[in-house]
């Protein structure tokens, strides 16, 4: 028997580093588009470089992050193989945690860890996270691939990511903003956007095959199931800090997301104020909500309250102002292309949301 070890690589543990190379030089133009003012240098760095000259124009400049995933919703796009709009989920979920204090999103950062790395797969998964990035204004200036042989599934990944944006602390909006007698705005949701997909899976998806969820679905007005829950988040960050430069007149806004309305509105409450929401006749509420969320609600046989605690009822997006400036941040929203509606008031209260 031989005493020379033997000779395991990188790649025989299961790490295929050229692959990842090739991975990295087929997002180098995705990611380049994405470029803004403040961006330096390139990918390939140790660490990624802004430059905070433009924060030089603000009185108190105020530096916002958010980081998130796209949770079960990925599992869903694994399994149909359509991979391509997850990146724009995930982007969604931080930039517009960022933009509800006013911080227009300057930069982001992704990581994704995989079973296996194919430089044409990452590809598509990172092209979707560039064109977040280019819908909301901010830029895309490095990440991690991680490859988990052993530990993941040559087809499985996951998706995480940071974003940092800035605002002038003058005119950070929020809670202090808010009075009795504000209106509510709401922007409509896509569909279901990246939050509670594992009860969308249990109840929507196990039991059906791949054909089942690609065919047309009479409910969602002949929208396939698969098209309406892999439909991307939609980003509001780039419209609403135009919105905002126009000089729209915002006291606060919530980024519906896990906890449905009712769960972030009264995040952006004081203490003293309700937001009282209008429910419509019969729990059908008083705007236009995506048929596959009423698809989803009535399979997991969700009450009215449950529904607006676990899906955003089509609301991505609610926004607090003055009542007598309604028509002017309606007219600032609509001409970045919202469609904005009326869904309530502040009132007094104890800092809640409630239903009417």
């Amino acid at each position: 028997m031989s005493d020379q070890p033997r000779h395991v690589s990188y790649a025989d543990a299961g790490v295929d580093v050229d692959e990842g190379a090739r991975a990295v030089d087929a997002i180098k133009d995705a990611v380049k588009a994405t470029d803004r003012p403040g961006v330096m240098g390139g990918l390939g760095g140790f660490g990624c470089l802004f430059s905070a000259s433009s924060l030089k124009d603000m009185d108190d400049p105020v530096l916002v992050s958010g980081t998130d995933g796209v949770g079960t919703k990925l599992a869903l796009a694994q399994m149909l193989g359509r991979n391509d709009t997850v990146g724009q989920d995930l982007v969604a979920m931080c930039v517009d945690d960022v933009v509800v204090t006013g911080a227009e999103p300057l930069f982001f950062l992704d990581y994704v860890a995989i079973g296996h790395i194919e430089a044409d797969g990452m590809a598509t998964i990172v092209r979707g996270i560039a064109e977040g990035c280019r819908l909301s204004g901010c830029a895309l200036i490095g990440g991690e691939m991680a490859e988990h042989p052993g530990v993941m599934a040559d087809g499985d990944y996951d998706l995480a990511g940071f974003c940092v944006g800035a605002v002038d602390k003058p005119k950070m909006l929020g809670s202090h903003r808010v009075h009795v007698g504000d209106a509510i705005i709401g922007l409509p949701s896509s569909g279901i956007h990246s939050n509670g997909y594992s009860l969308v899976r249990k109840v929507a998806v196990e039991g059906k095959t791949i054909e089942q969820l690609n065919e047309p679905n009479d409910e969602l007005a002949g929208e396939s199931l698969a098209d309406a829950l892999l439909r991307p988040t939609t980003i509001y960050a780039g419209g609403l800090i135009k919105a905002l430069e126009a000089g729209a007149p915002i006291h606060a806004m919530a980024h519906i997301t896990g906890g449905g309305i009712t769960e972030n509105l009264n995040r952006v409450l004081p203490d003293d104020i309700d937001a009282m929401v209008d429910r419509g006749v019969e729990g059908i509420p008083a705007w236009d909500v995506p048929p596959v969320i009423t698809y989803v609600a009535r399979e997991a046989g969700l009450s009215v309250d449950e529904a607006y605690k676990t899906l955003n009822m089509g609301v991505g997006m609610a926004i607090v102002c003055d009542a007598d400036d309604v028509d002017e941040v309606c007219e600032a929203l609509a001409a970045q292309g919202f469609s904005p509606f009326m869904m309530g008031e502040c009132v007094p209260g104890s800092g809640k949301v409630s239903y009417r």
